[in-house]
């Protein structure tokens, strides 16, 4: 507002109330090594086309093959379509850093992207949960797994976890964005998230962080001790099966999804669980590689590999396509 349209007894605006959205942030990731840039494009480009190349096989196969239409599948399918989001939401901007340093990046571009991503890695978080019950209900409860277990609820708590991850990353994006920020506007990271825009903000932000680590137990922690009473219970059930062929088949349908869950808590928790933690943000960009571009890539092999339903669904399409 002009100066000459305020009133005379209206308080004097912040200093940086009108700079704050019109100062772009700087992405720096891997500005340390920039001999290596190149190199590392290259890579995260092949990283990249291939989590997008696995999942779309991944969420494209139930609709083609019929043996792939059980819920785990429905399950399966929505947890590839949000690492093709993750992945659409960071891998571009990550390559533009490598190749044009120093770009800039607008405030409402920033928020943006901390905005999809916070709601992927919450929506994934419950995909995640949901999944290992559904193991749970076939491994411990198969007499009433095709009773509990209706298309309609998968479809529900499919919805449910996308939409789960929405008003979680609304509160916080619009909170973060609402601090001012001074100085520098560098981020020592390869996208927007929290902890590197947290070191730019010239506020007191106890609460916040507060905040922020109260709802990463609750959208984190939370499902994870869900999902480890959900297999400490398959394992009690599993090593109580008289077959040692029923016990290898039981535990075969979860391998998959376990490897998953290590790969993706094991590093979402380093991050999320320590806003402002002490780690270096060389060895932080490092970390968070893992669950926004290693994992979605490895996501689909891990499946396709140890599942022989997709396995067998992956067949004849490749045949079909070589022909």
């Amino acid at each position: 507002m002009p100066a000459a349209w305020a009133s005379p007894g209206a308080p004097a605006a912040a200093p940086w109330a009108n700079q704050s959205w019109a100062r772009d942030f700087v992405l720096l990731g891997f500005a340390h090594v920039p001999a290596l840039r190149p190199l590392l494009a290259a890579l995260f480009l092949a990283a990249f086309l291939l989590a997008l190349l696995g999942n779309a096989l991944i969420a494209l196969l139930p609709g083609l093959a019929r043996a792939l239409r059980a819920p785990m599948y429905l399950f399966l399918r929505q947890l590839a379509l949000v690492e093709i989001c993750f992945s659409l939401d960071v891998a571009p901007r990550l390559l533009v850093t490598l190749l044009r340093p120093g770009r800039g990046v607008s405030p409402a571009g920033c928020a943006l992207q901390l905005l999809l991503v916070l709601s992927c890695v919450t929506s994934e978080c419950f995909l995640l949960t949901v999944m290992a019950w559904d193991r749970y209900v076939a491994i411990c409860r198969p007499l009433r797994y095709a009773a509990v277990v209706s298309p309609r609820l998968c479809h529900l708590l499919a919805a449910a976890c996308w939409l789960a991850g929405v008003p979680v990353a609304l509160v916080f994006t619009i909170w973060l964005f609402r601090f001012p920020f001074c100085g520098p506007r560098d981020i020592r990271h390869f996208f927007c998230d929290i902890a590197p825009l947290l070191m730019l903000v010239c506020a007191d932000t106890r609460v916040f962080e507060a905040s922020v680590l109260a709802a990463t137990v609750l959208v984190i922690m939370v499902p994870f001790c869900l999902i480890a009473a959900s297999y400490t219970k398959i394992l009690t059930t599993v090593l109580r099966m008289p077959s040692a062929t029923g016990r290898h088949k039981a535990l075969s349908t979860c391998a998959s999804h376990l490897i998953v869950v290590v790969l993706f808590y094991g590093t979402t928790g380093v991050i999320h669980l320590r806003p402002k933690a002490s780690y270096s943000p060389e060895s932080k960009q490092v970390v968070s590689l893992s669950y926004t571009l290693v994992t979605p890539m490895l996501n689909p092999l891990i499946y396709s590999l140890r599942n022989k339903e997709v396995k067998a669904a992956l067949g004849p399409l490749c045949c079909g396509a070589r022909e």
